[in-house]
């Protein structure tokens, strides 16, 4: 690939990304992600690893996180030393005639997690996002029904949802407040997506032991967990959503009531990142005495990033790693056949891992 020896040119990146140059711009005059090296008397060439880097930045802020935290985080990356090295990203070819990153047709299956085509995304997410501007309510509503039907939960809310939901909380923030009533429509209309599917799901009563969904005590930030109870509604796992802002008393006696296999705890940023209370969870056992077990934690959301992993505790890096996650410790569960569901169970019955 000697034609990229110099990097790839600022409108090269942007296009690869599926922003505007002017965006990638301003993330360097605000957070300082630039290229790496820049050559005196040049033009700004971005290398691979310095377009991995925005790659990682467009993941993060997709999630829900902000932009300058994503920014913190990917810089505290490039600069802190690792044993492992990240994925490079795939530079074009200025020889073939084209900056723009080829994508093969693929066929796609239910819940794959396989990256969408770059066009797919952003005509995807143009359109719910336009839907919510002009508000129009049938026309979001149809456009989940589809993009979830299409891509599957993981693809359609990490790809196209949270993206289409940044893009619209962005625009409310550069105008003054205008457009609030925009986000508001279109975080009620995703809700109510994600709420048909938990219900579908849920059609069948459970004895399995259930997953425990809630937010920290001071977060109040539900949308990611409505993804992620409709995404285990969908396999078939019992979830319990105890929503937003869950005093520590409170999510301490539900645990204890219903002895979940695993319990999710949401923070969308640092400040609400309570993990004093995962610990304690975490360390909540049940069950009769002599096979006394606790449940599984999952920190779901940035607000959790850069801390120590306990014991009993994972950290899933969105949410396809966290259903696979729930998934894993269900199948390690091993329920007998006669506490499948339809049978009858008590809390703390089944033995784990």
């Amino acid at each position: 690939m000697a034609g990229n020896r110099y990097g790839m040119t600022t409108g090269a990146v942007a296009r690869h990304l599926g922003v505007s140059p002017t965006t990638v711009r301003s993330w360097e005059q605000r957070y300082g992600l630039r290229p790496a090296v820049r050559e005196e008397g040049r033009h700004r060439r971005w290398t691979a690893e310095d377009v991995s880097m925005l790659e990682e930045l467009c993941r993060l802020t997709a999630s829900g996180v902000s932009p300058a935290e994503a920014a913190r985080v990917v810089l505290t990356s490039r600069d802190t030393p690792t044993d492992g090295s990240s994925r490079p990203a795939r530079l074009p070819d200025p020889s073939a005639g084209s900056e723009r990153v080829a994508v093969p047709e693929v066929t796609r299956r239910p819940g794959s997690r396989q990256a969408l085509p770059p066009d797919t995304v952003r005509a995807e997410c143009r359109g719910l996002a336009r839907a919510a501007v002009r508000l129009d309510g049938p026309a979001m509503d149809d456009l989940l029904e589809r993009a979830v039907r299409k891509h599957g939960l993981v693809v359609a809310w990490e790809e196209v949802v949270a993206p289409a939901l940044h893009a619209v909380g962005k625009k409310w923030e550069s105008t003054q407040e205008r457009y609030v009533e925009v986000e508001h429509l279109l975080s009620w209309h995703v809700s109510t997506a994600l709420r048909r599917m938990i219900v579908a799901g849920s059609a069948t009563p459970s004895a399995a032991p259930p997953v425990v969904l809630a937010c920290t005590p001071t977060e109040h930030h539900t949308l990611p967990l409505e993804a992620l109870a409709a995404g285990l509604a969908e396999r078939a796992l019992p979830v319990l959503v105890l929503g937003g802002s869950v005093p520590a008393e409170a999510l301490d006696a539900a645990v204890r009531r219903c002895g979940p296999a695993v319990v999710a705890l949401w923070s969308q940023a640092r400040a609400t990142a309570d993990r004093p209370l995962a610990a304690q969870v975490a360390g909540t056992a049940f069950g009769p005495r002599g096979a006394r077990i606790a449940p599984m934690v999952l920190l779901a959301g940035p607000g959790w990033a850069g801390g120590p992993r306990e014991a009993g505790v994972l950290r899933p890096g969105g949410l396809g790693e966290a259903l696979d996650a729930v998934s894993r410790r269900y199948e390690r569960l091993r329920l007998p056949v006669s506490e499948r569901p339809g049978s009858a169970r008590s809390p703390g019955s089944v033995s784990g891992s």
